[in-house]
C-alpha cells in the first residue's frame, strides 16, 4: 500500500516549517510553490542598483524567538544569526539628538529598570509598571484603552517596539497581542531580549539550508506550481486543480494550504481570514557604516524607525507605513538619507539606493483583524492551514510563521497522517 502524500501548498516559512515537521519519513511531502523561488516575504535576492544581495525586508528576531531557533536548527544554520552577548539596544532620538542604550538584565526580576543608566531617559522606574495593564487586558481591547500612550517611556519605548512588532499604530493595535509579545520577550528577562539579525542574508539563513534538507531527505519541491482551485468532495479535499492539471488526492493524502490570507480566502469556501493590511517600506543604501556604529539602531521621532548596518551597506525599515506607499520613490530616498547621514555623520550626498515597499507586509493587527485569525484545522480533515495570519497567538513575524506551520503538522499528526 503506498505511503500518503502531504501537498504543502507555498514555500514561505509556514510552508517550509510545516514541510521539515511532517518529512518525517511516515509519509511523502510535496512542496508545491506558484513563483520561481521560495521564501515568500522573508527571502534575499540580487539588487543591480545596489550590486548586491539584499533582503526583501529587514527582521529582527529574538533570542527567546524557540520556534525560530529550533527551525534553524533543525537544517543546520542557526550560527547564520548574529548579535550581541547580552540584551542590548541603541536608540537614538533625531529631534534632540539624545542616544542611549537600553539594557534589561537577564532574569526575570526586572532589577533594570530601577537603574537610569539602563533604563530610558527621562522614564521613572514607577513608570515600567504601568505596562502590567496589559496583560490583564480585556479580550479586544486596545492597547490605547489599557495604558497611557503617551509621555517619554512609550515614546522612547513602547511606541518604537510596539510598532515594529505589531507593524501597526499601537494606540488602535491589539492589546492581546502586544501582551504576547511582551510575555516572549521582556517578561522573560534580558536572555529572551538579545537582538539577532541574519547578517549574511535571509535565504542564506532560513530559507537555502531548508530546501536542501528537504530535498536531501526526499521531498519534491514544484515551483510554478500556483494552486488555482481545490477539489472537494464531501468530507475532504479530494484534488488540487493547478489549471494545467489536477492532481488527484488519495483517501490516505492530505494538504497543507500555507499561502497569504486573500489566496486562502479564494480557495476555501466561507473561510474568515484577516482582510486589513499594512505596508511596511525599506530603504537600502550602498554606503558602509561609519567604525563602531551600532548594527541595529532604533530610531524615534524621524521618518526612519531602524537603521541596520549590514557588511557595505545600510538600510532603513518604516513600519506601519501606509503613508509612504505612494510618495515619490526617489523623494523618499532623499529624505530617508537626510537622516540617515544626520545619524551616521556620513556625507549628505546620495548613495546608491532602492526603495522597497510591501503595500500588504502584514495583517493589521487590531482586535477586529485579531478575531477573523481561523485555526489550523478547517472542516475538512485533511486540509490544514498554516501562515503568520493564522491562530498563532503573535503577531505577523517570522516566530509565528514558524509556529503556524508547525501548528499546521501537528493538526495532521493528530488525525493520524
Amino acid at each position: 500500500m503506498p505511503r500518503p502524500t502531504i501537498h504543502v501548498v507555498g514555500a514561505g516559512l509556514a510552508g517550509l516549517a510545516a514541510s521539515l515537521r511532517l518529512n518525517d519519513g511516515s509519509s511523502d511531502v510535496v512542496l508545491h510553490e506558484a513563483t520561481d523561488h521560495a521564501g515568500g516575504r522573508c527571502r534575499s535576492y540580487y539588487e543591480p542598483a545596489l550590486d548586491a544581495v539584499i533582503d526583501n525586508g529587514n527582521h529582527l528576531l529574538l533570542s527567546g524567538n524557540h520556534a525560530a531557533l529550533d527551525y534553524l536548527g533543525t537544517v543546520g544554520s542557526q550560527a547564520s544569526l548574529v548579535g550581541p552577548d547580552r540584551a542590548e539596544f541603541d536608540f537614538a532620538d533625531l529631534k534632540s539628538g539624545a542616544r542611549w542604550r537600553l539594557r534589561p538584565n537577564e532574569g526575570r526580576l526586572p532589577w533594570w529598570i530601577f537603574n537610569p543608566r539602563r533604563r530610558v531617559p527621562g522614564s521613572r522606574a514607577r513608570d515600567y509598571l504601568a505596562i502590567a495593564r496589559l496583560l490583564r487586558a480585556a479580550p479586544g481591547a486596545t492597547i490605547g484603552e489599557v495604558i497611557d500612550c503617551r509621555g517619554p517611556l512609550h515614546d522612547r519605548l513602547w511606541h518604537p517596539l510596539l510598532l515594529a512588532a505589531l507593524n501597526t499604530e499601537p494606540e488602535a493595535a491589539s492589546a492581546a497581542l502586544a501582551a504576547a509579545i511582551l510575555r516572549e520577550s521582556l517578561m522573560l528577562g534580558g536572555w529572551a531580549c538579545r537582538p539577532l539579525v541574519a547578517q549574511g542574508g535571509l535565504s542564506a539563513a532560513f530559507i537555502d539550508p531548508a530546501l536542501k534538507y528537504l530535498t536531501s531527505r526526499g521531498a519534491q519541491v514544484r515551483f510554478g506550481h500556483r494552486l488555482r482551485a481545490l477539489i472537494f468532495e464531501g468530507f475532504r479535499v479530494a484534488g488540487l486543480d493547478f489549471g494545467a492539471h489536477k492532481l488527484a488526492l488519495s483517501a490516505a493524502d492530505a494538504v497543507v494550504l500555507a499561502v497569504p490570507a486573500p489566496v486562502a480566502a479564494s480557495l476555501v469556501p466561507q473561510l474568515t481570514a484577516p482582510s486589513e493590511f499594512r505596508a511596511i517600506v525599506n530603504a537600502h543604501f550602498r554606503i558602509a557604516a561609519p567604525p563602531g556604529f551600532p548594527a541595529i539602531l532604533a530610531v524615534v521621532n524621524g521618518t526612519v524607525e531602524w537603521l541596520f548596518a549590514f557588511e557595505g551597506r545600510l538600510s532603513v525599515t518604516i513600519s506601519g507605513a501606509d503613508r509612504l506607499i505612494d510618495t515619490d520613490r526617489e523623494v523618499l530616498a532623499h529624505d530617508l538619507w537626510g537622516e540617515v547621514a544626520r545619524l551616521t555623520s556620513l556625507p549628505a550626498t546620495l548613495p546608491a539606493w532602492q526603495i522597497v515597499k510591501e503595500r500588504r507586509a502584514t495583517f493589521a493587527a487590531l482586535p477586529a483583524e485579531e478575531a477573523k485569525r481561523p485555526p489550523a484545522e478547517t472542516s475538512w480533515p485533511n486540509l490544514v492551514l498554516a501562515g503568520d495570519w493564522t491562530q498563532t497567538g503573535l503577531p505577523a513575524t517570522i516566530e509565528g510563521a514558524i509556529r503556524s506551520g508547525n501548528r499546521a503538522a501537528e493538526q495532521l499528526h493528530r488525525t493520524g497522517l
